[in-house]
């Protein structure tokens, strides 16, 4: 019988790397890490076998590339994304080795906002996949994720199920995004001003 399965991943943010990291085009912060693993028992003592994370992200990258692959602070035991809790957004999802890699836009919602104040207050924070599937046992307590499984999204909580993985803010790659004359100016100013100790506080 399908059930909404939930498996978490750690995202351990710097406070101070929303200031320092990198934004995107809208002033929002674009982390980026881990959000899932295959072929491993997770801390929910699950295993997802690589075959089936591949297909549910072949098909999760139309949904990122349709500007809708959004997740909700906390999510409920439902297959429904509720639009009022949305906090973030998937920019970009890949693969490195068995890693289901993302990049994650917090947007300026209430919960987006409240997200960027947990982080900024050290609170350490977790992804989590959302989806629906069904289970069988397996040897040593584990049970296996069946065909029928179906992702829906990820979110963020509270509590890690997936270990040794951590989500950090983008820095690099800033040609990502087309700068205006404004905002290249911005970022030279900052840049100058940084240099001589005087960094402002964005």
């Amino acid at each position: 019988m399908k059930q909404v399965l939930i498996e978490t991943t750690l995202f351990k943010i710097n406070p101070t790397q929303l200031i320092e990291g990198f934004k995107t085009p809208a002033g929002n912060p674009l982390v980026e890490g881990v959000l899932a693993t295959a072929g491993i028992k997770n801390g929910n003592s699950r295993y997802y076998s690589p075959d089936i994370w591949r297909r549910e992200i072949d098909k999760y990258k139309v949904i990122v590339e349709e500007n809708r692959a959004t997740g909700e602070l906390d999510h409920p035991d439902s297959s429904i994304i509720n639009l009022k809790n949305v906090s973030h957004i998937i920019r970009d999802i890949y693969w490195d080795g068995d890693d289901v890699m993302g990049k994650i836009e917090i947007l300026p919602t209430a919960t987006g906002n409240i997200l960027k104040a947990l982080i900024e207050n050290n609170v350490l924070v977790g992804v989590s996949s959302r989806g629906e599937g069904s289970l069988k046992p397996m040897n040593g307590g584990m049970m296996e994720v069946q065909d029928d499984f179906t992702l829906i999204c990820w979110d963020f909580v509270s509590t890690p199920s997936n270990p040794g993985s951590y989500m950090h803010l983008v820095k690099e790659g800033i040609e990502e995004f087309k700068l205006d004359k404004y905002n290249k100016v911005n970022l030279l100013l900052t840049e100058i001003l940084c240099a001589n100790g005087t960094c402002p506080v964005l």
